[in-house]
């Protein structure tokens, strides 16, 4: 690697990677290029580009970059139209990120000529795969430079003291040990390590930030309705709102009522268990009233089938396979099934519950006249005798038998 030229550094401007800047410099004699990323995180990211400047970064190679209305149209919903959970619980926030910024670097490297993309990923976590699976799906030759796996900076007294030597401003809070460490976006926020690592201490009050305790949420239930477009949320209230938005806004009904934390031991794709604090209020709602939507444009096996892929699909988002011909043909699948899912779903939203109350669409399946007790016209009870007696036949023989 000794002949990189130019890198594109995924750069927050945080103590990791600015550290990893200078080092960069220092280790490869390479040009840096920093790409910050807006993904709604909730950070004013100004401050990146001056510190990038600052150390010695030229003004055409900083690149702060707002993301926010491609990462959900282009990531969040798609993955929404799967009703995507891991392990049953994790709705994906960090995992849904990671293509993006890899896509955005690999398009960054071309516009500048680098012949390098670099993240700040460690060696024992999930996004050091998913970032370079999805370097090296979007262009195959490139050199990928992951600090966390070379340098001998391998504790943040030795960052502290890297950052000292070398003049690099370091916020007053990271002076002392964080207390946890934390990944958002416009999605979920997510907190990990240190005062949480141990799985049977409860998380502390302060992890929490996007989301009221639902003990301390209004006694007063929040009721509001979600239009749906071919799988897609558009408006909430009948305020049609962009993607960006319209996720900021589920996550502010959200946050106010409770919804959304949820406290994980999840396994790793590098093979050990991890446990995680996250908050995902608005995506919460989102999954409660797409799979209400579904519940009555959705051909019965139709979604059956979805449901039995789901796993797989989110197995493939989680472990980094965004960008592989196997997602992108579940993809093509979800997506055709999503043709009628349109219409309308009405919540309730009250301390930390998302109730379903009410749904409708012009693309219903469900018959009222062919369920309702009164008598109908439309169904003949008789015929189930046959249906009944044939998938009986094999039960018969098999219970012969015995």
């Amino acid at each position: 690697m000794s002949d990189v030229k130019k890198v594109v550094l995924a750069y927050s401007g945080g103590l990791d990677t600015s550290v990893i800047l200078k080092w960069l410099q220092e280790t490869y004699g390479c040009e840096v290029v920093t790409f910050t990323a807006d993904l709604g995180q909730g950070e004013e990211l100004e401050p990146a580009r001056r510190k990038a400047e600052m150390l010695g970064i030229k003004p055409e190679n900083i690149y702060v970059d707002d993301l926010r209305e491609e990462f959900v149209r282009d990531f969040v919903f798609p993955m929404f139209r799967a009703n995507a959970v891991y392990e049953g619980e994790y709705l994906l926030g960090t995992s849904i990120a990671r293509p993006l910024i890899a896509k955005r670097q690999i398009e960054i490297a071309r516009e500048t000529g680098a012949d390098a993309v670099c993240h700040g990923a460690t060696g024992k976590g999930n996004d050091q795969v998913r970032f370079e699976l999805g370097y090296y799906a979007l262009e195959p030759g490139i050199k990928v430079i992951a600090p966390w796996r070379e340098w001998d900076l391998n504790s943040r007294t030795k960052l502290l003291d890297f950052a000292e030597k070398h003049q690099i401003p370091i916020a007053k809070d990271n002076r002392g040990e964080a207390p946890f460490s934390v990944d958002a976006n416009l999605l979920h926020i997510s907190a990990e390590g240190k005062v949480l690592e141990d799985p049977w201490e409860t998380a502390p009050e302060y992890v929490h930030t996007r989301t009221t305790a639902p003990e301390d949420a209004p006694d007063q239930p929040t009721r509001v309705t979600i239009d749906f477009e071919r799988g897609d949320p558009v408006a909430i209230d009948g305020q049609k709102l962009s993607p960006a938005d319209l996720l900021a806004k589920l996550n502010q009904l959200a946050g106010d009522n409770g919804i959304g934390r949820l406290d994980i031991v999840e396994n790793r794709f590098v093979g050990m268990k991890s446990r995680g604090v996250y908050e995902t209020p608005g995506g919460t709602i989102l999954l409660a009233a797409h799979r209400a939507m579904e519940s009555i444009t959705l051909d019965r096996e139709a979604a059956h089938l979805k449901d039995e892929l789901m796993p797989r699909y989110a197995k493939l988002i989680y472990n980094g396979f965004w960008w592989a011909p196997e997602r992108e043909m579940l993809q093509a699948l979800i997506d055709k099934s999503q043709e009628h899912v349109t219409g309308q779903v009405r919540l309730k939203l009250y301390k930390g519950n998302v109730i379903v109350e009410g749904r409708r669409s012009p693309e219903s399946l469900y018959s009222q006249e062919h369920v309702t007790f009164e008598e109908d016209t439309v169904y003949d009870q008789r015929d189930a005798e046959g249906f009944i007696k044939l998938n009986a036949l094999r039960l018969r023989l098999s219970g012969r038998q015995k």
